[in-house]
């Protein structure tokens, strides 16, 4: 692949002076399609054995790490990998939310422009362990305030994007797809007006023995009134739990 094959649009968002948000959009050729030629009037040898079998690899399809789907077009899961390029490319994607700090790395960024991907990322920081010294602290739980861990306006600018449906289909995810992944689902989750058994549920499903209170609280303290006046005319993200459509309000 060429240079002139590619137009890299670089875009920042700046927030009292911070990053907040690095957009990268490529436009490009696609792959390459690769195809497996047998001639069929011959006898079988082991080297068309060795490359129908390539061909079947090439073909299987495996999913990231927590892969699921979140609602029509929102996608979730761990960090992908080279295995999972495949099973991406059959869900069309147009965009990703990316929820680490760390650059996307090299061969990520080829397959995003490869398929014409725009990747938003949002730095939101891991969880650090706390020392022996805090955990011992009679102050630890008000140590946990605020949830530093989870910037607030990060998650509302990253709502933003899951909501606006010309960023569809979209594939949110961190490391593993437990805990920031978890954390921006559930504040969708709370827009959606699920309540908070449900939104915590969920959560818990992904997180299982790594769930993290702090977490929980900060979905249920997190305010998305702000959010109520989004509108996008595509298609709308669907409502509570029973299905009933979401009117998002102009």
């Amino acid at each position: 692949m060429t240079l002139n094959s590619m137009k890299l649009e670089v875009e920042e968002r700046q927030e009292g002076g911070d990053e907040m948000c690095r957009s990268i959009e490529v436009v490009s050729s696609t792959f390459a399609a690769k195809h497996c030629d047998f001639d069929f009037a011959s006898p079988p040898s082991a080297a068309k054995d060795d490359a129908e079998g390539d061909c079947h690899a090439e073909d299987s399809f495996i999913p990231p790490l927590n892969f699921a789907m979140v609602d029509n077009g929102i996608f979730r899961s761990g960090f992908p990998d080279f295995a999972n390029f495949s099973f991406l490319q059959t869900l069309g994607l147009r965009s990703i939310i990316y929820l680490c700090p760390e650059p996307y790395p090299e061969a990520n960024m080829e397959f995003l422009k490869s398929n014409g991907i725009k990747l938003f990322q949002f730095g939101i920081e891991g969880y650090k362990p706390f020392s022996d010294h805090i955990l011992g602290s009679q102050n630890f739980y008000i140590m946990l305030e605020p949830f530093v861990n989870i910037p607030d306006n990060m998650i509302h600018e990253a709502l933003k994007v899951v909501l606006d449906v010309r960023n569809h289909p979209v594939l949110i995810h961190c490391k593993r797809g437990k805990h920031r992944t978890g954390c921006l689902v559930g504040c969708l989750r709370k827009f959606q007006s699920w309540c908070l058994t449900s939104v915590f549920d969920e959560y818990q499903r992904f997180a299982a023995a790594k769930a993290r209170v702090s977490d929980q609280r900060f979905m249920e303290l997190f305010d998305v009134s702000s959010l109520k006046h989004l509108h996008h005319c595509n298609s709308p993200i669907r409502g509570d739990v029973s299905g009933v459509p979401l009117q998002i309000l102009s």
